[in-house]
């Protein structure tokens, strides 16, 4: 039941993820629409926009992009491009004393050698583990998951299918993946059968 609810709060969260950088985008959106409107006054130095506010607007604008991508994706890069991209337009906006900007650049230069020297590439698991018997389909619409599967085949046919296909014998940490962000392992046996399957997904 926990891992159930686990996953039930896991897509509440990304619903609410999703939804929050959907209201950020149609912000933005708003915003370029009438920034192209107001682009025939730049002429007038006195009206918006004169070149610094159209600057200022659309790195603003671009940070918004960025702040949704970070969102959206969950990922060390997307955190490093916001950064990046905030710092940049202190440096090139605010037109800060030689020392402010020098501590800018030796700011960005920082998260270059930490994205070059720190950043691994890695997958954290989301290991759940299921009963033997419990049917793909239903394991598919809980976990939100892809598994192929034929009828009304439990978690154990596909395993054990998939097992034969490659030629691994049936045993505790037996493990088959069917993508790049699923697999099913042998959790437990009993009497020489499988009696609990774990989940293995890949968060990225």
């Amino acid at each position: 039941m926990r891992p159930i609810i686990a996953n039930l709060l896991k897509k509440l969260t990304e619903l609410m993820e999703f939804f929050i950088a959907l209201m950020l985008a149609l912000g933005i959106i708003l915003l370029c629409f009438r920034m192209v409107t107001s682009i025939v006054h730049i002429p007038n130095l006195e009206t918006w926009p004169n070149y610094d506010d159209l600057l200022e607007t659309c790195f603003n604008l671009i940070i918004g992009v960025e702040l949704i991508r970070m969102v959206y994706y969950h990922t060390p890069n997307t955190v490093f491009e916001v950064l990046i991209f905030a710092i940049a337009r202190q440096i090139i906006i605010e037109h800060s004393s030689i020392w402010g900007s020098l501590i800018g650049v030796c700011a960005i230069a920082v998260l270059f050698a930490t994205r070059k020297y720190l950043f691994c590439e890695f997958d954290i698991p989301s290991e759940i583990i299921l009963r033997a018997t419990t049917k793909v389909k239903i394991a598919n619409k809980l976990l939100d998951l892809h598994i192929p599967y034929e009828d009304k085949e439990t978690l154990t046919d596909v395993l054990v299918k998939k097992l034969e296909e490659e030629d691994m014998e049936q045993g505790v940490g037996a493990c088959a993946y069917f993508s790049s962000e699923c697999g099913l392992r042998v959790a437990k046996m009993h009497k020489g059968k499988i009696s609990r399957i774990e989940v293995i997904r890949a968060i990225h």
